[in-house]
């Protein structure tokens, strides 16, 4: 299923490292920013989450809530959220069904082996639940801010 703008984000449901069950759908009048990463305390999601993070207070103070997906455990999410004291909950998603349904799996090539994987990918869902804008294939280096601007075009 291909995502498209304008189209009602999918609903969804997955534990949070607020040690609750983050679902979509309870998030009402606010503006969602959801990236989607490999791994957690790999050198570009690491760099990527360092940047939400610093940018946090900003992208907040625009009406937005920012969440990390992958599908590292909760465990992992917590080790790497502490680490790097990043200001926002992390989603787990360890059947990557979210992941899927928000077309960030695909194939993916590494030092000459192709093989399936999270594909670094942001979707920026407005405050009545539509998806605004996707980022696909993402350069870490100044995507945070690339999407921080974007906010203020809602």
């Amino acid at each position: 299923m291909r995502l498209k703008t304008n189209q009602v984000a999918p609903n969804f449901k997955l534990d949070s490292t607020d040690g609750s069950v983050f679902e979509l759908n309870k998030i009402k009048k606010k503006n969602i920013i959801l990236y989607f990463y490999p791994k957690d305390d790999t050198p570009g999601c690491t760099l990527e989450s360092k940047d939400f993070s610093k940018l946090n207070s900003i992208i907040n103070n625009n009406n937005t809530i920012v969440y990390g997906i992958s599908k590292d455990s909760i465990e992992s999410h917590l080790k790497f959220k502490k680490k790097y004291k990043l200001k926002f909950d992390l989603l787990s998603d360890e059947k990557i069904s979210v992941i899927k349904k928000y077309g960030a799996w695909g194939m993916k090539s590494f030092l000459g082996k192709k093989y399936k994987g999270v594909i670094r990918s942001t979707v920026l869902i407005n405050s009545k639940g539509k998806i605004h804008k996707i980022w696909s294939n993402v350069r870490v280096k100044d995507h945070a801010k690339a999407v921080l601007d974007e906010i203020k075009n809602i």
